[in-house]
């Protein structure tokens, strides 16, 4: 019997309560990760119901933003981590609830969803030092254990990661001030799953903008990722984008990895 390894999951259901009415707790049973780390969940636990908040099976780690209906995070897990922070004493970190960091027995998995630089100027400065915040704070960690990242990065990285590159070069989500930070996440030893998989492979997005019904035509960005530190490489079984399922403007990611949970 072959081995069976486990399943993470990343998604943003752009909204927890809009996903459940478009059936995301069936997903969930069939699916049925190890893990599942939610991005932009758009509420606070005081709005959820207790299948919601700990779905069947799970325990449910949240961060909600102080903001109601906004960002937030959630990591649903199996078997109980070692160790949850889900506020770092940082402002730019901890204001808008757009991490939680999980420790389990081989690898630490931080949850992130990062901001979208698209308003404004001063929302993309606010990405940028996001982004420079983050990594410092990743390598408080680099080196104890290895290391998952995953969530909403808001940025593609490369033209094969975005259909119209060209046409989306002074658009925030795929500007070269945005994409040398994924450079620079590569030069601290992590790696793209996906790519790492699949390094030659077209026409694979996670997000498409739903005003234009660009999912219906595949003109999208993959913006969502599993990074892992480099020691996991050889550990990564498969890497996955879930196209075929719905729900969000976005659409699942998953790895499974060779790890004790």
């Amino acid at each position: 019997m072959p081995k069976k390894y486990p399943l993470l999951v990343s998604w943003n259901v752009n909204g927890i309560r809009a996903a459940t009415k478009k059936g995301f707790l069936k997903w969930l049973e069939k699916t049925s990760p190890d893990i599942l780390c939610l991005q932009e969940t758009k509420a606070s636990i005081d709005q959820l119901s207790e299948n919601i908040i700990h779905p069947n099976g799970y325990t449910g780690i949240w961060n909600s933003a102080p903001r109601k209906g906004y960002s937030g995070v959630a990591t649903l897990v199996k078997s109980k981590p070692l160790m949850q922070i889900s506020q770092f004493g940082d402002k730019i970190l901890d204001e808008e609830g757009r991490i939680i960091l999980t420790e389990h027995k081989d690898f630490y998995l931080f949850n992130v969803y990062f901001p979208n630089g698209g308003r404004d100027q001063e929302r993309l400065n606010y990405k940028i030092k996001f982004y420079k915040r983050f990594y410092e704070l990743l390598d408080e960690y680099n080196g104890k254990k290895p290391i998952l990242l995953c969530g909403d990065l808001n940025t593609a990285h490369h033209e094969i990661d975005i259909a119209r590159p060209k046409a989306n070069e002074k658009h925030s989500g795929f500007m070269p001030i945005e994409r040398v930070w994924l450079d620079k996440l590569e030069n601290k030893g992590f790696i793209d799953t996906f790519r790492y998989k699949y390094p030659n492979k077209k026409d694979m997005y996670s997000w498409w903008d739903a005003m234009t019904h660009a999912r219906e035509r595949n003109v999208g960005w993959r913006l969502d990722y599993f990074w892992v530190s480099k020691s996991l490489a050889p550990k990564i079984k498969e890497a996955m984008i879930m196209t075929d399922v719905f729900g969000s403007d976005h659409c699942p990611v998953g790895v499974k990895v060779d790890v004790k949970l």
